[in-house]
């Protein structure tokens, strides 16, 4: 090991463009060196292996948090996004969600049970049309919703996420009757909001929904509420520090 250190410092020692080629023999012991040692210490390359890890780690959670204080206002406070919770909450949860997504219907209810449990916890939904055309005019008609009678949405998208299987005209329609929401056209502002929810959502790599920013910490996919509660916890005593 002691060879193998003094063998490496000699090499960054010495600048490059001053070094002499190494020999072919030379170059074969250096092989030999370094083999020996990690036969002898396997744990160096689980150790490197930890350290870059950790290294890309922090170095992720450092983008996520510079992102997040550049677009605090387009991800919390967006006025064309609906949001249910707290109205002045310690912590605001991003949901990145589908009305087509069967996951995003299971995990949905968790996050309604969150808020009623943590009523310092506000929840802001970004809808992402990833699973086709329904996809698109269900979240449009719920933006479309909550921009012009807010009151009325939970209703109606409660009923969106309650259905098994993809949304049609039918469908929706069908939602908007059974909850007794006043009938709506999709607006142009919908579909500008849509444009915003999948630039962000490109931005933080979101590859699918459910997608959720709680905090710093951005969780792919549907988790138990156990893991959800766990999270917003830490995140939660994190915010009132």
């Amino acid at each position: 090991m002691r060879i193998l250190l003094v063998l490496l410092f000699t090499l960054t020692a010495t600048p490059l463009w001053a070094a002499q080629p190494f020999t072919p023999e030379q170059e074969v012991r250096i092989k030999a060196l370094i083999r020996e040692t990690l036969i002898a210490n396997p744990d160096i390359l689980e150790q490197s292996v930890n350290a870059w890890q950790q290294q890309a780690n922090e170095a992720q959670d450092k983008q996520l948090n510079q992102f997040i204080a550049a677009n605090k206002k387009v991800l919390y406070e967006d006025p064309g996004s609906p949001r249910f919770g707290a109205a002045k909450p310690v912590l605001t949860i991003v949901l990145f969600t589908d009305y087509n997504c069967p996951f995003c219907k299971i995990f949905d209810p968790l996050l309604e049970k969150l808020v009623q449990e943590y009523p310092q916890v506000a929840v802001v939904l970004k809808p992402l049309p990833f699973k086709g055309e329904s996809s698109v005019t269900s979240a449009r008609v719920a933006l479309t919703l909550w921009q012009q009678h807010p009151d009325q949405f939970m209703a109606f998208h409660q009923r969106l996420m309650a259905k098994k299987g993809f949304h049609d005209a039918s469908s929706i329609a069908s939602a908007q009757k059974t909850t007794g929401v006043t009938p709506v056209e999709s607006s142009e502002q919908s579909l500008t909001v849509l444009r915003s929810n999948l630039k962000l959502a490109e931005q933080l790599g979101v590859q699918g929904t459910p997608a959720t920013l709680i905090g710093d910490q951005m969780v792919p996919g549907a988790i138990s509420y156990e893991q959800l509660e766990a999270i917003v916890k830490q995140q939660l005593a994190q915010a009132e520090k």
